[in-house]
């Protein structure tokens, strides 16, 4: 009999909490449900003799005894994580608690196609399932964070612009060829709102989680969910237009956010400093390299090159004005910043701080907590764990 079977909606709901918990006691399992301490206990000795909680180890001392601390049976196999980026992908083998057993980062280039990307994200996925010894069957769901606009429903991405040879593609039938585990599929920004979610225990229910790397999007957590919006659009912000005299952005209007502050915009803002004679050390870089790349703008900053600085505090301030309308609608408690260009130093977010808390109406900011995501760049691989094992659940839970 398998293990998930004649559990009750409120066992369901036990496994859940301590999920989102990250492990806890049971008495804090008792407090956090809609259980008597009594009948918890009782759930908790079921889910325990099923395989579903193991005790692992001792709490803290809160002034007592030491509590036993449960989690999620590291017995119920493993869940498998992808977060692709535009130009870069992580891999991870994880643990139904979210504890990394083996991950991969490296390069990549989404605009390849899925076939390409796609195959290189299975090869890996088995290497380090032989690498945390562990077999393609133990995997009980697999999380893939992609970006582009995703129907949840379907996994699928819709009309993505930064990777059109995507569109209507099933990632899920893809993965099929090397695994029978259900495959979940989300918007990158979405699963790094879910990272951040978990890492926090739902502690925080309004906030947002903003990438800025090659494009711009954001994550939008309301009453400690996840919003995705009627068909998954939901937190598409980098073509918000910023200026109507803009360049033409790659979805086809003028200046969107995206095209003139993300890292491409940044890119091409340093090369025109060094074609109008602006910064000597980004032309020594352009000379060297033939190319500035967002990372050369970063040293050169770092460096204290003016024209670099320039740069930084321009892309900055307009990813802060698109920013301060999203605080004034939505009135989030945080705002985390996530993405490669956030490698740029302090004075990116010095510069984003500075345009939201400008232009954003007092009330909106008077609490307003504006910082990098305190998962760092891991919270897209952890969001994509949560997001296979979450859903793993509700499969379990609809199921039985």
């Amino acid at each position: 009999m398998s293990r998930w079977n004649g559990l009750t909606p409120g066992e369901f709901a036990l496994l859940d909490t301590v999920f989102w918990s990250g492990g806890l006691s049971r008495d804090a399992l008792a407090l956090r449900s809609s259980f008597s301490k009594t009948r918890a206990n009782t759930a908790v000795a079921n889910l325990l003799e099923r395989g579903l909680l193991e005790e692992a180890g001792l709490l803290a001392s809160s002034g007592g005894r030491r509590a036993e601390k449960l989690r999620l049976h590291r017995g119920l196999g493993v869940v498998l994580a992808a977060d692709l980026g535009a130009t870069g992908l992580r891999v991870g083998v994880l643990t139904p608690d979210l504890q990394v057993m083996a991950r991969h980062v490296e390069s990549a280039d989404v605009r390849k196609g899925p076939e390409l990307v796609l195959s290189r994200v299975r090869t890996l996925m088995r290497q380090l399932l032989e690498q945390a010894g562990v077999t393609p069957r133990e995997v009980i769901g697999i999380g893939i964070g992609v970006p582009g606009p995703v129907n949840f429903e379907t996994g699928q991405l819709v009309n993505p612009p930064l990777m059109p040879e995507w569109d209507s593609f099933s990632i899920r039938d893809d993965m099929k060829a090397d695994f029978a585990a259900p495959v979940f599929v989300d918007n990158d920004v979405n699963i790094m709102a879910l990272g951040e979610l978990w890492g926090l225990q739902r502690s925080l229910r309004n906030f947002l989680v903003i990438k800025v790397g090659t494009g711009i999007g954001c994550g939008i957590v309301c009453n400690g969910q996840v919003y995705r919006g009627a068909t998954g659009s939901a937190g598409d912000v980098g073509h918000i237009c910023v200026d109507p005299a803009g360049p033409r952005c790659h979805c086809g209007n003028v200046g969107c956010v995206e095209a003139m502050a993300a890292g491409p915009a940044i890119a091409r803002m340093a090369r025109a400093a060094v074609e109008a004679g602006e910064s000597a050390l980004l032309a020594e870089t352009l000379a060297a390299t033939s190319t500035i790349l967002p990372e050369d703008v970063a040293r050169a900053s770092r460096a204290g090159d003016a024209a670099a600085n320039a740069i930084v505090q321009r892309a900055g301030s307009l990813i802060g004005q698109m920013l301060a309308s999203v605080v004034n609608f939505f009135n989030p408690s945080h705002v985390f910043f996530g993405g490669s260009m956030m490698r740029i130093g302090p004075l990116f977010l010095a510069s984003l701080r500075q345009s939201i808390y400008h232009r954003s109406l007092a009330l909106s900011t008077r609490q307003l907590e504006i910082q990098v995501t305190p998962l760092g760049e891991q919270s897209g691989l952890i969001g994509a764990g949560v997001l296979a094992m979450q859903e793993t659940l509700r499969m379990k839970g609809a199921a039985r």
